[in-house]
């Protein structure tokens, strides 16, 4: 079977014109741009346009050069910051994982969205595991409630708007005052515990992660509610709070 590929060939020019631009020194004007990179100058100027706008260039008003914006340095920061927390956070894992017995997860905020950044399986034959890049939604269950616990009250009302709250259990909390008060729990004890609210039969326990102006982070544990009890969950909080103080001394924002 052939493979297919696709090709966006604005955005090849874009980068092209990004990496044009970085490696000069004083900025690069529309006419440089096309003679040097043989594309059309309404092109070059309909992409730098957008650029701009987008706050990934900044054209200067005098010499009409453009030299590179603040929102690359952005991007880059937020993806550094991920790597850096997921290196930084593999040992603790690997420690947390030890003594609870159970699966670890590394996640961050991702726009409306959970993205998991890292897991540590649990060495159980029967395990819960999802491969890092997996999104998980952002109102439910008990990573759910602790990012959402982390955002501005503004963006955090705009999202349960937004998205609302599903049903996903018989035990998910679907009503939006009872979740904001679980919210305020949450922010108030530092840990959030789901009780078969995503999954039917799983139990997980998630504790914030802040680490600088890096998007916000959280650690949790999962496992089957067979071997999860309520002893065990209790046993895990104090576990993973431990754990998440190691982390940001690491990262010394402790």
């Amino acid at each position: 079977m052939k493979k297919v590929t696709y090709s966006a060939p604005s955005v090849k020019k874009a980068f092209k014109i990004l990496y044009a631009i970085s490696n000069a020194s004083s900025g690069l004007g529309i006419s440089d741009l096309s003679k040097k990179l043989k594309i059309g100058k309404s092109t070059v100027h309909g992409i730098t346009t957008a650029l701009e706008e987008m706050g990934v260039l900044v054209r200067d008003p005098f010499y009409k050069r453009y030299t590179m914006g603040y929102s690359l340095l952005e991007l880059c920061r937020t993806a550094y910051a991920k790597i850096e927390l997921k290196d930084l956070a593999r040992k603790p894992m690997e420690k947390l994982m030890g003594r609870v017995g159970e699966t670890v997860f590394l996640g961050v905020l991702n726009g409306d969205h959970v993205t998991i950044v890292d897991m540590v399986e649990s060495r159980n034959e029967m395990k819960i595991t999802s491969p890092p890049g997996t999104r998980l939604p952002l109102l439910a269950g008990a990573t759910g409630r602790v990012l959402f616990s982390q955002m501005e009250e503004e963006k955090a009302k705009e999202v349960l708007k937004k998205r609302g709250l599903v049903r996903y259990t018989s035990k998910t909390v679907i009503d939006h005052r009872q979740f904001l008060r679980e919210i305020a729990k949450v922010k108030e004890q530092g840990y959030a515990v789901d009780d078969e609210e995503y999954i039917p039969g799983v139990r997980a326990v998630a504790a914030p992660l802040f680490y600088g102006s890096s998007p916000p982070a959280a650690l949790w544990v999962v496992g089957f509610a067979s071997t999860l009890g309520d002893l065990k969950v209790k046993m895990v909080i104090r576990e993973i709070q431990e754990t998440v103080q190691e982390i940001k001394q690491i990262l010394g924002t402790s």
